[in-house]
Order: C-alpha cells, then structure tokens, then sequence
C-alpha cells in the first residue's frame, strides 16, 4: 500500500490523547515519522504502542509547551537527528475557565496564552528554518468556530484563538515564496476529554470521533496540498479562504 508520508517528519502537539493522538497514529499510517510531544507520559506511551502495532515510527518527546527553552532544545535535537521537518501540527491547547471576562483569575489567563498562543509562535520562531528545508513544508494550527462566534463566559479561549489564527495568517503571507504552506483546521465539537469539560451536559455519542477528524487533517500534510492561507472547517466539510489578498 502506498504511503504518502514515506520519509517524512512529522511533528505533532497535543498527541497524548484525543485529537492529536489520533493524528499522530494517522500521520504514522501514511508513512510518517512521527514526534508526538505531551506533557503525559503514559498517554505518549500508549500511542507508541498503536504506532509500533501499525507498523510505525515515533519519538516521544515529554514537554510542557509553555517550556520555551524546551521547544527551543527539541528544534535543536530534530535538526541533529533528521536535519530537517516537514510536517508541523499545532494541536495542544487548554479552555481555560468558564467565567466572566472579569472574573478569569490572572494564572489561568496567562496559563491559556501560554499554551494556546506563545507555544505555537515558540514552535515557528524555532521550527521554520527546519520547515524550509524540506521540499515541501506543511503545517495545520488548530483553531476553533469560537474565535469568529464567540460566547458568554467562554472570552479567554475564544481570544487565544483568535490571536492563533492572526499568528496562521502572518506565516502564510510570510511563507508565499517558499515551499511551506500554512492552514488552519476548525474541527467543531469533537468526542474528547476537553470538550466534555466545556460542556459537561452534552451528550458525547453525538460528536464525532477524534479518528474520523483526523483522517480529514492528513491531506492538508501532503506534499501534494499546495493551498495555503486557508481554513478547513471539517464540520461544514469546506475549505476557505483567510489569507488577504497580497
């Protein structure tokens, strides 16, 4: 069977569990080696047995993204094993607390931008010259329905969100002349832990599974996807257009 990551590198955050895990093992199916990064050890490991059973590669790498020198020190390890990084998902990300805009505590402010907005402009500022050397660079930042229709109590995501997707749309009109292509992906509700704890009254079986969203990131991974500056919102299965005319 034809594996249309063979030989590639593939970077994913976020891979100890849901959305990111499954991404990982689908990443490693299409012939991907695969750097899942977590702060869990025991979900990293779990997800390295599924890539061995598929007949997988992977390193696990055990990091706190909010670990600036960290990511820093994981761009200087790749560059000496592989040399290069071809794929770069931004998937880790945290709600945050369901609160009133003035009654977010200042810790779980700075915890959220940490995670959801530093961490991904930490992973381009170290990781783009990785991505230009490979003949084809690909990354998917994870983004959410909420930074464009946003909602009561639930501002501090919604932002960090939005702050993500002006991070994608500046790489994507910084990268034009090269061979990294840069997009978003809006998943909508997904059967995963962080969206039970947002909506702990929802009935689960009624959201897709992480599996069936990943399967749908891969092709925006593929040397062959040429768009950039685009978002693909899986729940209207839709690919549009973000990225301001030059």
């Amino acid at each position: 069977m034809s594996k249309p990551l063979a030989d590639r590198i593939a970077l994913v955050t976020g891979a100890s569990r849901g959305i990111g895990a499954a991404l990982a093992l689908e990443l490693a199916k299409a012939g991907a080696h695969v750097i899942a990064v977590a702060r869990t050890v025991g979900g990293l490991e779990e997800l390295d047995d599924k890539i061995m059973a598929a007949d997988g590669s992977a390193t696990l790498v055990p990091l706190d993204l909010k670990d600036s020198e960290g990511i820093a020190r994981l761009a200087l390890a790749i560059n000496e094993r592989f040399g290069k990084l071809d794929v770069m998902v931004g998937n880790a990300g945290v709600a945050g607390a369901s609160s009133p805009l003035g009654h977010i505590e200042p810790k779980d402010w700075d915890n959220v931008l940490a995670v959801n907005v530093t961490a991904n402009w930490q992973l381009i500022r170290t990781m783009d010259p990785l991505l230009q050397r490979s003949d084809a660079g690909r990354v998917v930042f994870m983004t959410s329905g909420t930074a464009h229709n946003t909602r009561a109590y639930r501002g501090v995501y919604a932002m960090s969100k939005a702050a993500l997707e002006a991070i994608a749309r500046t790489y994507a009109n910084e990268t034009t002349a090269t061979k990294i292509r840069v997009n978003l992906f809006s998943p909508g509700p997904t059967r995963t832990k962080m969206r039970a704890y947002v909506m702990p009254g929802e009935d689960p079986m009624t959201l897709p599974t992480p599996e069936e969203v990943a399967r749908e990131i891969v092709p925006l991974c593929l040397p062959n996807f040429t768009d950039t500056g685009k978002m693909y919102d899986f729940r209207n299965k839709a690919l549009l257009s973000f990225r301001a005319p030059a």
